[in-house]
């Protein structure tokens, strides 16, 4: 397992706990309750580690390399899964993946930005940074999910859309303002979740949602805290000041209003647990859709464009 900084006093047990197994297995030592004690150590590490994690803290959890992923939760959750690709326009754009499969035996649209988890799947996958024909595809689907009724989902995890030359040749902002149009006007219930960090406009665009859920370590922002440190302070190095300033966190949210629940992840962060992760994902989707499908299509849509009516009053005020 990867250990992030303030994770070492718990790496070293770990290690320790790890050095007697090998010395039981090799000796025949009896060595169950040295471990035992051990991983009640860990255990309670983990615990006050986690529950006084810092802004920037919970932004390296998010961005964990081995915290699950889209790929994992469609996998997990999805069955009879069927990808659709291109948007129509330009190409595919594999930062974004979506298609048609079954949700708990419901039939849905689900989508999501995928990173990738070696340098492979990263670089075919843009790190999640999609390019315009990503939102424009994303915009197709929904409209597909409208006309035949279909429930969507979306799983959020992206630093951002991507920022390159061709991306703003092809029209990057419009692309990003549509998609966000079409999730406030189809008429289907719409679910968002923020699996990992939730950046930017890249973000919003799949999160206009009815219902928008976080993952306890999970972040969303309108920038980066490395971007937003270079605008102010000139130097990404005060991105850890940045973090703190910025209220990023699930908790700071969900006290603001933006978000409707923090979805609680296993001790020690979703890439430790990652089944127990996706099975809470899986659990809060379907009760907040058995809740939603019972609305009318006209209600449906109003309630979702009041929601972010309201959030943009209470900015102004």
């Amino acid at each position: 397992m990867n250990f992030l900084d303030f994770e070492k006093p718990v790496a070293e047990l770990e290690g320790k706990i790890e050095d007697l197994r090998h010395m039981g297995d090799g000796e025949g030592l009896n060595i169950a309750e040295e471990v035992a004690r051990l991983q009640n150590k860990v255990e309670k590490r983990l615990r006050e580690t986690y529950a006084r994690l810092t802004p920037w803290q919970k932004t390296q959890v998010a961005r964990h390399p081995e915290r699950p992923h889209f790929v994992d939760y469609l996998r997990a959750l999805i069955e009879d899964f069927q990808p659709l690709a291109g948007d129509r326009q330009f190409g595919e754009d594999e930062a974004i993946i979506g298609g048609i499969g079954r949700f708990r035996g419901r039939s849905v649209m689900v989508m999501g930005q995928e990173k990738g988890h070696d340098g492979e799947t990263r670089m075919r996958h843009n790190f999640g940074m999609a390019r315009p024909e990503g939102y424009r595809k994303a915009r197709r689907l929904m409209q597909m999910a409208d006309r035949f009724g279909l429930p969507v989902l979306t799983l959020v995890d992206t630093a951002g859309a991507f920022p390159g030359l061709d991306a703003e040749e092809r029209g990057q902002a419009e692309a990003i303002a549509r998609s966000v149009e079409t999730c406030l006007d189809i008429r289907v219930p719409l679910i968002s979740v923020v699996i990992g960090e939730g950046g930017s406009g890249g973000a919003i665009a799949l999160a206009a949602a009815n219902t928008i859920l976080m993952l306890e370590h999970s972040i969303y922002s309108v920038i980066s805290p490395e971007g937003c440190a270079g605008i102010l302070w000139r130097s990404g190095d005060q991105a850890q000041a940045a973090a703190e300033s910025m209220r990023l966190t699930a908790q700071d949210l969900h006290r603001m209003g933006l978000v409707d629940e923090i979805i609680p992840e296993p001790l020690g962060g979703a890439h430790r647990m990652p089944r127990s992760a996706i099975e809470a994902v899986g659990e809060a989707i379907e009760r907040h859709l058995t809740g939603l499908i019972t609305m009318e299509p006209g209600v449906l849509r109003q309630k979702r464009r009041d929601k972010f009516i309201q959030m943009g009053r209470q900015g102004l005020d």
